[in-house]
């Protein structure tokens, strides 16, 4: 039965060949010829393992293999045998759900005896791309978008159906699988599902109201604070709370629960919230000291009077059985008024005036919060999405990077990892350009304890610098972009310094090469202008 299955050799050799173009249309082509050979239950996995996430992005199974691991491993395990079995796709993927499943004390050696028998059976070319898939670094070029019109292509369904699917979803597997068995009508019956979390919908940038105004005459403007963002989901009593991460973080958080519960007059509902940390002042605590909180397991009550937490609702996408998310905004937040009678909404005024619009943020500002977000009264609600529906302004200029890589530092800083590449995701070819680096901004805790996990993610090691699985995201505020030859990026930050660590957000939303270019051509507009006013 099991060699009725596609080798997984196939699969290394679709990727290798995408490794070799450069052509995005070409890329697409090969993709989607090799899923129309697939069966059914190798769809999902295929195309995790050719994007290189391994499991959807909404599952909380992480491998937890190093780099030190697959070294040790590679080194003792002996060669390829004449009668081994061959490695299928379904094979390579039930290895990696094995490792994930392993835990308790003698976790490491048993997660090693599941690697070691996996690569005994695997080819040179099948290990490269076993080993490319763990460390999540497949460049070939290969990343959702490519995927998504692959997928589009190989099932001759519309793209935006895809899309629309996926955003609901969060399993690009699995939305692949339906597209390729189902087609248009399977696509169009995944929807909004109660406890199966989506991506939130996403503000883009803006750096002043002149330029929110550009597109919308009347605005909503809501407080934008520095917490996490949540996704709530209600049926009856039942109340699961999901990070912007899609991962579960009720039992964490307990007291927000029973806020709902006590709060919402719903029998069903989905709600977008953001939670943060209060002092004794009634004013927001840093948001460390929130995210101390989200990862908390144990000893809860006495974290509960610690760090005490708050609820600002703003949005609800589905109520009583109805997803609403087509519905405008406006009405939305109707419907929001109407339910929620003990849990605090958002502050929140809609306007036309630039004046007025300054004063809310100014006020929004003075509080202790980040700054606004500017809504349009007519917007859908789009999960995962970005665009100009929905602006964030903020007080200062900050880029949200993933570290790739880090120098070993010196005189104080001798021992850690203290001097951290930073970069962009380039939304074209998939892979994470350098576009700044920086040692400012940690604490020495934090030093130590970012130095622990690089070296978990650690991919090589040369000379005075270690790379890195790009998986930590931090929010970066900097001076000025200037144009670099010595990054591919083309663009260096000047005086980049790190914020915070961003635990809540995963590589895939930092901050584009694109924007980086917008970025730097509306820093130069400003420039010319101020220029000439001299």
């Amino acid at each position: 039965m099991e060699g009725q299955y596609t080798p997984f050799s196939e699969l290394a050799e679709l990727c290798e060949k995408l490794s070799k173009t450069t052509k995005r249309l070409e890329k697409i082509r090969m993709i989607s010829e090799f899923l129309k050979k697939l069966k059914k239950e190798e769809i999902a996995p295929a195309v995790l393992l050719i994007v290189g996430e391994i499991f959807p992005e909404a599952s909380s199974k992480t491998l937890e293999i190093g780099f030190a691991t697959i070294s040790k491993v590679l080194e003792s395990s002996p060669q390829k045998t004449l009668f081994g079995k061959p490695l299928t796709i379904l094979n390579v993927a039930e290895y990696f759900d094995r490792i994930a499943k392993v835990t308790g004390p003698r976790s490491r050696e048993n997660k090693e005896l599941i690697l070691r028998s996996m690569f005994e059976r695997a080819s040179e070319l099948e290990t490269k791309y076993i080993v490319k898939n763990i460390f999540g670094e497949m460049q070939h070029g290969v990343g959702e978008g490519v995927m998504l019109e692959a997928i589009a292509k190989a099932s001759n369904t519309n793209l935006d159906s895809v899309r629309r699917a996926l955003m609901f979803s969060g399993n690009l597997g699995k939305v692949a699988e339906v597209a390729l068995t189902s087609g248009e009508e399977g696509l169009k019956s995944i929807g909004l599902t109660l406890f199966q979390p989506v991506k939130p919908m996403l503000a883009h940038m803006a750096y002043s109201f002149e330029e929110v105004f550009k597109y919308h005459k009347v605005i909503a403007l809501e407080y934008k604070f520095d917490g996490a963002r949540v996704q709530i989901h209600k049926r009856g009593n039942n109340v699961r709370v999901f990070s912007r991460r899609l991962t579960e973080v009720t039992i964490s958080i307990p007291e927000i629960v029973n806020e709902v519960i006590n709060g919402v007059n719903a029998e069903e509902a989905i709600l977008d919230g953001e939670v943060i940390a209060v002092g004794a002042n009634g004013r927001p605590l840093p948001f460390q000291d929130l995210m101390r909180r989200f990862t908390k397991v144990k000893n809860i009550e006495e974290e509960m009077k610690r760090i005490p937490l708050k609820l600002y609702l703003f949005d609800v996408i589905y109520l009583n059985g109805k997803q609403l998310v087509d519905r405008p905004y406006s009405e939305r937040w109707s419907e929001l008024e109407r339910i929620v009678e003990k849990v605090e909404l958002a502050p929140r005024i809609v306007t036309s005036s630039i004046n007025e619009a300054e004063g809310f943020m100014k006020r929004a500002v003075e509080e202790g919060h980040e700054g606004v977000v500017a809504k349009a009264l007519n917007s859908p609600y789009i999960p995962g999405a970005r665009g100009n529906l929905w602006f964030k302004l903020k007080t200062a200029d900050y880029l949200d990077l993933v570290i790739v890589g880090a120098q070993w530092g010196y005189g104080r800083r001798t021992g850690w990892l203290s001097d951290y590449f930073l970069a962009a995701l380039d939304e074209e070819t998939g892979n994470y350009e350098i576009v700044g680096k920086t040692f400012k901004g940690l604490t020495d805790e934090e030093f130590e304890e970012m130095t622990r996990k690089l070296l978990e993610l650690k991919v090589e090691e040369e000379d005075n610098t270690v790379w890195v699985k790009p998986e930590i995201v931090v929010e970066v505020a900097y001076s000025e972009i200037q144009r670099s030859p010595k990054y591919k990026s083309g663009f260096a930050l000047r005086f980049a310094r790190i914020t915070r660590i961003r635990s809540d957000k995963s590589p895939f939303e930092v901050d584009t090469l694109r924007r980086v270019r917008e970025l730097y051509q509306k820093q130069q507009e400003k420039k010319g202008i101020l220029k000439g006013g001299f």
